[in-house]
C-alpha cells in the first residue's frame, strides 16, 4: 500500500478503515453505474413526471421475469438434451441435432420470434386438428384455434426455442472438457455409457459451465424485450404506449433502461460472485 495512503488509513478508526478498503476494492464501472443509479433515483424522486412513468412501467416487470424464467428453464432442458445428441456417438442424431442448431443461430431472435407467433403457432393448431379430426368429428372436442395461443406463450416457445441453440453449445463444450481418462476409467469398471454421463461427465461439465448458462440468463433478461414486438406487456411495451400517448420519450425510455439496467448488473454481479467462488472451490 502506497506510503501516503497507509498512513492517512492510520488515522482512522477499525471500521473507516475496513470501509476505505472496501471502496479501493470496488471496480470503477461499478461506481459510476452506482453513481448513475443514484442520479436517477433522486431524479425519479424529485420528479412527478418519473414518479408516474415509472410506476406504470412496473406493472410490466412481473411479465417479464415470468417470460425471462420459463423461457430460460426449458431452453435448459432442450439446450442439455441437444447437447448430449452434438456428443452422441450416433451420426444421425449428431448430424440432426448440429442441423437445428446452425440453422436457429443463424437467424436473429426477433425473425425467430415472428416466425413462431405468425407461421409456428397457426401451423402447431392445424396439426392438432388433424391429430385430433376423429374427436373433432365426434363432438367430443372443439377445434383448436390458433388464436388459442396466446402472444406470451408464443413468445416463450419462440425465445426457448432460439436459446436452446445456444445453450446447447455450452453444453457441448463442457461435456469436450471432462477429462477423456475419466471416461475411459469409468467404461473400464464396466458402467454404461449413460452411467458414465450422468455420474462422472455432467457433474464435471455443469460446473465448468455454470458461470456460461448464467450469462445466457442475463441475455435471456435482456433480449426478453423483443416481446414487446408482439404486444405482450412487458416493461418495454408499457413503456412504448406511455410514451407515445404522453410524447414524454426521454424520460419513458430513461425508466425503461433504468429497470434493465437494474435487472442486468445485479444479474452479472452475481454471475461475478459465482465465478469467483468456483475458482476458489478449483484451487482447494
Amino acid at each position: 500500500m502506497p506510503r501516503k495512503l497507509s498512513s492517512g488509513l492510520a488515522g482512522l478508526g477499525p471500521a473507516a478503515r475496513a470501509l476505505a478498503r472496501a471502496a479501493r476494492r470496488v471496480p470503477w464501472w461499478l461506481a459510476a453505474l452506482l453513481l448513475l443509479g443514484g442520479w436517477a433515483a433522486a431524479s425519479a424522486l424529485a420528479s412527478p413526471d418519473y414518479r408516474v412513468i415509472l410506476a406504470a412501467t412496473s406493472r410490466g416487470l412481473g411479465v417479464t421475469l415470468t417470460v425471462s424464467l420459463v423461457a430460460y428453464a426449458a431452453s435448459l432442458l432442450l439446450g442439455l438434451g441437444l447437447g448430449l445428441l452434438r456428443v452422441s456417438r450416433s451420426r444421425p442424431a449428431r448430424e440432426a441435432a448440429t442441423f437445428y442448431i446452425e440453422l436457429v443461430r443463424g437467424l436473429p431472435m426477433l425473425v425467430i420470434l415472428y416466425y413462431i407467433a405468425f407461421v409456428g403457432a397457426p401451423a402447431l393448431a392445424a396439426g392438432l386438428n388433424a391429430l385430433l379430426k376423429p374427436l373433432i368429428d365426434a363432438g367430443l372436442v372443439g377445434r383448436v384455434e390458433g388464436r388459442s395461443f396466446d402472444f406470451a406463450t408464443r413468445a416463450v416457445i419462440a425465445l426457448t426455442l432460439g436459446y436452446a441453440a445456444f445453450i446447447a453449445e455450452i453444453f457441448r463444450a463442457g461435456i469436450e472438457s471432462v477429462d477423456k481418462g475419466q471416461i475411459e476409467a469409468a467404461e473400464a469398471l464396466g458402467l454404461s455409457r449413460g452411467q458414465v454421463m450422468r455420474r462422472i461427465v455432467l457433474p464435471q461439465a455443469v460446473r465448468n459451465v455454470l458461470p456460461a448458462l448464467a450469462n445466457e440468463f442475463v441475455a435471456i433478461v435482456k433480449d426478453s424485450s423483443l416481446v414487446s414486438a408482439l404486444g405482450v406487456q412487458d416493461i418495454t411495451q408499457l413503456g412504448k404506449v406511455y410514451a407515445a400517448s404522453t410524447f414524454k420519450f426521454f424520460e419513458t425510455y430513461n425508466a425503461v433502461a433504468f429497470f434493465y439496467l437494474c435487472l442486468t448488473v445485479s444479474l452479472s454481479l452475481l454471475v461475478r460472485a459465482l465465478e469467483r467462488r468456483l475458482h476458489r472451490g478449483m484451487r482447494t
